[in-house]
């Protein structure tokens, strides 16, 4: 190389580290968190205003532009470009803020959208984030690896959201970016539920193959691309259905501890931080597609015989209390272990005013979003657990919290409801359920892209400096 090419690279290295300079000092003034009101501390976690702030080392990346190109202006151009994304997100903070302000809804609603503003905890600020996130939000999905493990996963059962999202986000081209510098947030497509499946020896309750696996991706990617250790991975996320997810996610440190981590296993007293992780819904779909009788639910006036509803396996602490007390002791609480043959689960759920849905061995249950499906009022029986969308959504709008200790007193708990407070309950249910509700291909608002959403969240409150 001569020196009058020498010369040119560190120029533009210079114009690179001065535009730097001037994008963040433009943005660092914004700062931006959901707004809360009326809201029960055991069902909102909040956003913080700023989560973290990364101090932006230059000289990695740039080693690694200047080892991939020989040709000045697309370094110069690539370094400053994969900055860009914090003045996008600066906009949308900014836009954010002030539809906080608004007081009627209607001035922000476009293109004909409709919200029910009791489920959220600020409507205006949910829809003009969301509406931010459709604009602005792009995510690069990391090409590394091979099926099955890798950009695949299970589409029915459990954990058919797992594979579903990565399923989506593969074929996705609204959100997803084919240009790493231009990505807000990085996708790695692992799938936990068939690293069990190809990796894990049955029986043997050894999870180290998983985060075996988990490691060995972590250093492709962050050998191969600059972004992993640019931000030590807080702009990277995960998703997992399974219960082993977050031990899997121990692979690596800075995946555990600094990156977002989106996971049904949302149990905040085994390290789950709803600052920067996501809580996932858990999605049961027996043969891939939601029960037909669970498609058009009844009136909201139809009648429903059963006072609350229960079937389910006996295990973990939560259960076994609730069928000891509650099991055939009482008609109006259908509380059973497993329905009797010939009796149909999705029936009794479209029966009954109140589904009852208590941890088991973790803190996820499918039968709250098979609740909401059914427009049965989920009473969540739960210790530790993060609510799905619990940054936007008021859970105490259309579910009803039961705490362990009060199990024995559930049926006054329930027949103590007004009734025009279960109707209201149950008119919120119906408003929530297109955000739990697993459309493909995907729509808007549907839980694909509430899930988005989370992560989008997320990053808004993540300032690279």
């Amino acid at each position: 190389m001569d020196t009058r090419t020498c010369g040119n690279l560190l120029a533009y290295v210079a114009v690179a580290v001065v535009t730097f300079v001037v994008i963040f000092s433009s943005s660092a003034d914004v700062s931006f968190s959901f707004t809360t009101t009326h809201s029960k501390p055991e069902f909102l976690i909040p956003i913080v205003q700023l989560r973290t702030k990364l101090n932006f080392n230059p000289q990695h990346s740039d080693a690694y532009m200047l080892r991939q190109s020989t040709l000045s202006s697309p370094i110069r151009n690539s370094f400053i470009g994969r900055r860009l994304p914090e003045l996008e997100l600066a906009g949308a903070r900014r836009a954010i803020q002030r539809a906080a302000t608004v007081r009627n809804l209607s001035q922000l609603l476009q293109n004909g959208d409709v919200l029910s503003g009791d489920i959220y905890h600020n409507p205006g600020e949910f829809y003009q984030s969301y509406i931010e996130m459709e604009k602005r939000f792009k995510v690069y999905v990391y090409e590394e690896g091979e099926v099955p493990i890798v950009h695949d996963g299970p589409c029915k059962d459990i954990y058919t959201i797992e594979g579903r999202f990565i399923e989506e986000m593969e074929q996705d081209h609204h959100f997803r970016t084919k240009d790493a510098h231009k990505a807000h947030v990085y996708f790695m497509p692992f799938s936990v539920a068939w690293m069990v499946r190809y990796l894990y020896k049955p029986n043997s309750y050894d999870i180290t193959p998983l985060q075996h696996f988990v490691s060995d991706y972590v250093r492709t990617i962050s050998t191969k691309h600059p972004f992993w250790n640019t931000t030590h991975a807080a702009d990277h996320f995960m998703l997992s259905c399974h219960d082993w997810g977050p031990h899997a996610s121990k692979g690596n440190l800075n995946l555990y501890n600094s990156s977002i981590r989106v996971l049904c296993n949302a149990n905040s007293s085994e390290g789950f931080d709803p600052q920067k992780d996501v809580s996932l819904p858990e999605i049961n779909l027996r043969n891939g597609k939601m029960p037909a009788n669970l498609l058009s639910p009844p009136p909201l006036s139809s009648s429903r015989p059963h006072l609350a509803f229960f079937a389910g396996g006996v295990h973990g602490p939560i259960r076994p209390i609730l069928l000891n007390q509650w099991k055939g002791q009482d008609p109006d609480l259908q509380v059973h272990d497993y329905l009797p043959k010939g009796l149909d689960y999705y029936s009794f759920m479209l029966a009954s005013k109140y589904c009852l849905c208590p941890s088991g061995y973790e803190v996820a249950s499918p039968r709250i979003v098979e609740a909401v499906y059914s427009e049965c009022v989920p009473v969540i029986i739960s210790d530790h657990y993060v609510l799905p969308f619990s940054d936007v959504l008021r859970w105490e709008a259309f579910s009803i919290q039961v705490k362990v200790s009060e199990i024995g007193e559930l049926k006054r708990i329930l027949t103590s409801v007004p009734e025009n407070e279960y109707l209201r309950l149950k008119e919120n249910l119906r408003a929530v359920r297109r955000h739990f509700v697993l459309n493909q291909p995907a729509e808007r608002f549907d839980v694909f892209h509430m899930i988005l959403h989370s992560v989008w969240l997320r990053r808004l409150n993540l300032k690279v400096e």
